[in-house]
């Protein structure tokens, strides 16, 4: 099978040949060209040979057009602070709830940095064709405002101003549709809703049903493509029954709920993303990588809907070569099916 092939069998809920793995490698393409993040992240081209180098290393199932969550904002006119280990991340908040009212999405095509990854993902289809699955990113309307005015004002806005937060929400979802719509028509397969601040972990599942839930219906049926949710490490079990309803295929699932139970929950409605421990993956040795990717498989593999990654959506820098060749190792070695 081709990885497309496989990656839609799992999600029609069949077994493929194999399990397949998506490796999220946002950064390590710097590594394989030997240059800084901020360099690599400041041309298309480096991204785009940075993708490939990884795949032809590591095998995994998707291409990964991500570049990194802050660049949204960063499009609004905000700040990025880079780091020579870790995500450029966003920089001071730019926006209070008095500023919603005169707040302007960017305009995507004149965005330098937005059709960065446009340009990345048309190259990267290049290459793909319809063989290989091509994995874009946007950050659910609902979310991103944690950049945009940080934790505390989000929340003070979310709780105490529910008339601004809806023109917000209105806002970022009609940049968010047509964002996710452009990195679609560059060439991109399917969309990962990065929604962390829906997890259980973040809001109890009561004022999820009243915000982001809503948020995710309206936004996604707008989405000219599969949809998975992420919540980047956060919980999700309890939502299990509702995500389908948003529309989504896939849920990015945390490494702190077990695996088993979330396959359950999910009831052939979702396929499963995850959920490999990103951080405790720094310390693995390649035994425990294999057992851990293991144990994976023999929970949630069998009958399929089910694709081994990392649980964040975005494998640390620290994260060694022999980690991941050790992932790719074992899915090859117990990921077979039937599974036994």
């Amino acid at each position: 099978m081709t990885p497309m092939q496989r990656v839609l069998t799992t999600i029609g809920q069949q077994e493929p040949d194999r399990v397949p793995y998506f490796l999220l490698l946002s950064l390590h393409g710097a590594k394989e060209l030997n240059i800084s993040i901020e360099e690599y992240f400041s041309k298309a081209e480096n991204v785009f040979e940075g993708q490939i180098k990884l795949r032809e290393k590591y095998g995994h199932d998707c291409y990964y057009s991500f570049f990194y969550t802050a660049i949204e904002v960063e499009a609004f006119g905000a700040s990025v602070i880079y780091s020579s280990d870790g995500p450029p991340n966003a920089g001071a908040p730019f926006l209070t709830s008095d500023g919603i009212e005169n707040l302007k999405a960017p305009i995507i095509r004149e965005s330098e940095v937005l059709r960065r990854v446009l340009d990345a993902t048309s190259m990267i289809k290049g290459v793909a064709k319809d063989e290989v699955p091509i994995i874009a990113v946007a950050v659910s309307p609902f979310s991103i405002p944690v950049m945009q005015m940080g934790f505390d004002g989000y929340l003070e806005l979310l709780y105490n101003e529910p008339e601004k937060f809806e023109k917000l929400m209105k806002i970022n979802s009609d940049f968010c549709v047509e964002w996710a719509n452009a990195q679609l028509d560059a060439g991109a397969t399917a969309i990962c809703y990065f929604d962390p601040v829906s997890s259980t972990t973040i809001i109890p599942r009561e004022l999820y049903l009243k915000t982001g839930f809503k948020v995710a219906k309206e936004t996604i049926s707008q989405i000219n493509g599969p949809v998975a949710t992420h919540f980047a490490s956060g919980n999700s079990l309890a939502l299990m029954g509702d995500l389908p309803q948003t529309g989504t295929l896939i849920a990015g699932v945390s490494s702190m709920e077990d695996l088993a139970l979330l396959k359950r929950e999910a009831d052939h409605k979702l396929t499963l993303l995850g959920n490999l421990n990103a951080i405790e993956m720094r310390h693995w040795s390649i035994e425990k990588t294999k057992a851990k990717v293991k144990e994976a498989i023999d929970k949630a593999a069998k009958g399929g809907g089910f694709i081994l990654a990392d649980n964040h959506g975005e494998i640390p820098w620290s994260i060694k070569e022999e980690t991941l060749l050790a992932i790719k190792e074992a899915i090859y070695e117990y990921g077979n099916y039937p599974i036994k």
